[in-house]
């Protein structure tokens, strides 16, 4: 009679252990390359969001903007870093999306992501325009990078055949360019990105300007940019702040999350804001303030309920 209480024992505690298991969140949030801002910057979320009591966040690698509004849409992963311009064009089924996807939401504006465009420092290449004819990394296929090469092409009055594009991530680029196999590439990420820091440190560099009257001009026909700088010194001989746009890094998630996990998610991100800012230097770029702006698509409702709480919304 022991022996089978004992054993009813064992088995009611093996059943509560996968009970526990079960009842954990496990979420996955994608990202974008190893060289480029969102993988690391999201490992450093993730770990933040470990804080929750049963919840385990994995940041994952992948192709960036497209692919993760892709992937957040066919619920394959449930949180992601996109760029503002590509979720707005995802919605709108503008671009590369043949169809409105509307599966997702936001949780928070993260900071500015940065167009610059790298050429060697004694390159002939001295304006955008100037790319006519030349090799150039442009991006993951349908990254945001990509769709943002096309937008500047367009203001400069260049056709897609003018430019000898390899579609290549911001890794492969940086690689490509240290071996001289393309004569300039492409990056919209925060700053510093490190595939331009790994650059400069074997080469000399420029980053073309993007002058006031260009970005005007592209501001107007594509709204979600900004005109911003890119400061001097941020980059191995960059000594003059360089004139250029930006657009945004926004933080979304999937639909079928619901409201209260939104919630804890976006008040740890917000409690913690300090820690995000030592595990990586665009954490110090990230602001409640800043977190509701700049995008235009709906937020999750998980995510209203703490900026109202913050008086951000009404």
């Amino acid at each position: 009679m022991k022996r089978l209480f004992s054993m009813c024992v064992v088995v009611l505690f093996l059943i509560g252990a996968v009970a526990s298991v079960q009842a954990a969140d496990n979420l996955v949030l994608a990202t974008g390359g190893t060289a480029g801002t969102y993988y690391p910057f999201g490992g450093a979320m993730a770990k933040i969001w470990s804080k929750i009591k049963d919840m385990n966040v994995t940041a994952q690698t992948s192709g960036a903007s497209g692919e993760n509004i892709r992937l957040i849409n066919k619920k394959e992963v449930e949180l992601a870093l996109v760029q503002s311009d590509t979720l707005d064009q995802a919605w709108n089924a503008k671009e590369a999306f043949k169809e409105p996807l509307k599966g997702m939401s936001v949780i928070a504006t993260l900071y500015p992501e940065i167009v610059q465009v790298v050429v060697r420092a004694d390159s002939p290449i001295k304006t955008f325009a100037d790319l006519k004819g030349m090799k150039v990394g442009v991006g993951a296929p349908g990254s945001g990078t990509e769709i943002n090469f096309r937008q500047l092409m367009d203001i400069y009055g260049l056709k897609k055949e003018d430019v000898n594009g390899q579609y290549l991530s911001y890794s492969e680029s940086a690689e490509a360019f240290k071996d001289k196999h393309i004569d300039a590439f492409i990056a919209t990420a925060g700053i510093p990105n490190s595939a331009i820091m790994d650059v400069s440190t074997q080469n000399e560099i420029r980053i073309l300007p993007i002058p006031a009257d260009v970005s005007a001009k592209l501001i107007k026909k594509y709204p979600f940019f900004a005109a911003v700088k890119v400061p001097a010194n941020t980059y191995r001989g960059i000594t003059q702040d360089v004139p250029t746009v930006a657009v945004n890094a926004v933080l979304i998630v999937g639909n079928q999350l619901k409201p209260e996990m939104v919630y804890n998610l976006t008040k740890t991100l917000f409690d913690n804001l300090a820690d995000l800012a030592s595990a990586h230097a665009k954490g110090k770029e990230v602001s409640l303030q800043y977190a509701v702006q700049g995008v235009s698509i709906p937020f999750h409702p998980g995510a209203v309920k703490y900026f109202k709480e913050k008086g951000l919304m009404k």
